[in-house]
C-alpha cells in the first residue's frame, strides 16, 4: 500500500503542483541563473538559463506519465485484441499471428521505436502511438494464454449451446475474465514506456523544447552535474520513484488475478 500513496501523492503533485507556484515551467528568470536550492523564490534552484526545477520536474514528470499511460492503453488495445483473435481461434490464424509476433520479438526494439520516430516526427501524439504500437507484443501473448485456458471453461460451452455469437462470448465472458491480469500487464507496461520515453527524450528524439519531460530533464542534470548535481538528481529521483511504485503495483496485481 505504501506504493499506491507514493505514486498518488506524486501523481497529485505532478497535476497541481504547478498552480501553486509562481514561476512557470518554461518562464525565465533573468536574475537567477543557477540559483542554488531553498533559495527565496526557487525551492529547488534552476537550471543554466534561469527556469524553475521544481516547475519543470511537475511538468516533466506530468508528460513523462502522460505519454507512458496513453502508450501503454495504445499496447493494451492492440495487444488485447491480437491476443484475444489467435487464442480463440485458434489453427492456423493463431500460429500465423504468433509467428508475426514473433518476427516483432527478434526486432530491436529501441531502433524500431527511433526509425518511428524519425519516418513520423517527434509530436508528442506520435511518440506514444510509437511507443505503443511497439509494446503490445508481451500483452498479446499473455491475452492469448488466458483466451485458451477460458475458452474450454464449461461457462464458456455452455454460452455457445445457448446460441450466443462470438462477439457476445468476448464481451460477456470473456473480456471481464481477463480484465485483472491485463490490467496488471498494463501497470507493468507503463514503467517501460517511461523509460523507453525518456531514453528518447535524453536523445533528442522524444519531447521537444519548450516542454519538458524526465528525460530532458535527466539530459539537461547530465550536462550541469558538476556545477549543479541537484538538476541531475532530482529528475532521477523522481523516476525512480515511478518505476518503483508502479512496478510494485503491477506485480502486486499481477499475483492477487494469478491466484
Amino acid at each position: 500500500m505504501k506504493a499506491v500513496w507514493v505514486f498518488a501523492l506524486l501523481l497529485l503533485a505532478a497535476l497541481i503542483g504547478l498552480m501553486m507556484l509562481h514561476w512557470g515551467y518554461d518562464t525565465i528568470d533573468w536574475d537567477a541563473v543557477r540559483a542554488p536550492p531553498f533559495s527565496p523564490t526557487h525551492l529547488l534552484g534552476t537550471d543554466s538559463v534561469g527556469r524553475d526545477l521544481l516547475a519543470r520536474t511537475l511538468v516533466g514528470t506530468r508528460v513523462s506519465l502522460s505519454i507512458a499511460g496513453a502508450a501503454a492503453l495504445v499496447a493494451l488495445v492492440i495487444g488485447t485484441l491480437w491476443g484475444a483473435i489467435a487464442g480463440w481461434v485458434g489453427g492456423w490464424v493463431d500460429a500465423l499471428m504468433m509467428r508475426v509476433v514473433d518476427a516483432l520479438y527478434a526486432l530491436p526494439f529501441m531502433f524500431v521505436v527511433i526509425i518511428l520516430m524519425v519516418v513520423f516526427g517527434r509530436s508528442i501524439l506520435l511518440v506514444f502511438l510509437g511507443i505503443g504500437a511497439v509494446e503490445w507484443l508481451t500483452m498479446a501473448r499473455v491475452v492469448r494464454g488466458q483466451v485458451m485456458q477460458l475458452k474450454h471453461r464449461p461457462f464458456i460451452i455452455a454460452a455457445e449451446a445457448a446460441g450466443a455469437n462470438t462477439r457476445q462470448i468476448m464481451i460477456g465472458h470473456i473480456l471481464p475474465n481477463i480484465a485483472g491480469i491485463a490490467s496488471a500487464y498494463l501497470l507493468l507496461t507503463i514503467p517501460q514506456v517511461v523509460m523507453v520515453e525518456s531514453f528518447l527524450s535524453f536523445l533528442g528524439l522524444g519531447v521537444q523544447e519548450p516542454l519538458t519531460s524526465l528525460g530532458i530533464l535527466i539530459k539537461d542534470g547530465v550536462d550541469d552535474m558538476e556545477i549543479a548535481p541537484l538538476t541531475l538528481l532530482v529528475p532521477i529521483a523522481v523516476l525512480m520513484t515511478i518505476l518503483v511504485c508502479l512496478t510494485a503495483l503491477g506485480e502486486r496485481l499481477r499475483d492477487r488475478t494469478a491466484t
